[in-house]
């Protein structure tokens, strides 16, 4: 019987910490768990993305990759996270935008039973918003902030219209998280 894993999403190298807090049940596929780290982060699912353990690689396998068998590569597609998740504490890495290297641990924090077999996830919490896609990861994201809160910089105007909408850092709410979850493929866009 599946049971339900607590898991903390932290996305790395990143002042103050941006992380999320979700219940996720531990036979979820690494492509739904995905789909929900896309959702629950704020991401927009538009560039490529893997899992990391141990030295191996778990992702999406392309049709025409030549490279796959000269990696340390797994086809992610049946594969559960139960499988790299086992016992409290365990970590893996999500790696989202190649480019921009966007690296999450995700720390199974607690396990319990799942009698009812949920298989919805939940967002209990959370700190921070999600940097803004294509900002030039975490190094990048540092200089955005700075430009952003200068309103005499040379460049605030340009970022404002980069951006197209308002953008609050510390702006995170589980509610409007947990809405997009309920929907088909966990709320996560498909750009692929």
């Amino acid at each position: 019987m599946s049971k339900l894993y607590q898991i903390k999403i932290q996305l790395t190298k990143i002042k103050p910490p941006i992380w999320h807090r979700v219940v996720i049940p531990s036979d979820m596929l690494l492509s739904d768990l995905h789909n929900v780290l896309q959702t629950v982060m704020g991401w927009t699912n538009s560039h490529l993305h893997q899992f990391v353990k141990d030295e191996t690689f778990y992702l999406p396998k392309m049709e025409d990759d030549w490279t796959w068998d000269d990696m340390n590569n797994v086809d992610y597609k049946r594969r559960k996270v139960s499988g790299l998740l086992k016992k409290e504490n365990d970590q893996i890495i999500y790696e989202y935008d190649f480019g921009d290297s966007w690296e999450h641990s995700i720390v199974l924090e607690k396990i319990t039973d799942n009698p009812r077999g949920r298989k919805q996830p939940v967002c209990l919490e959370g700190k921070r918003n999600c940097p803004p896609e294509d900002c030039g990861g975490p190094y990048g994201y540092a200089d955005f902030l700075k430009i952003l809160t200068n309103p005499d910089h040379e460049e605030h105007e340009d970022y404002i219209a980069w951006l197209g909408q308002e953008f609050d850092p510390e702006y995170f709410t589980p509610e409007e998280v947990n809405t997009l979850l309920k929907r088909k493929d966990f709320g996560c866009t498909s750009f692929w």
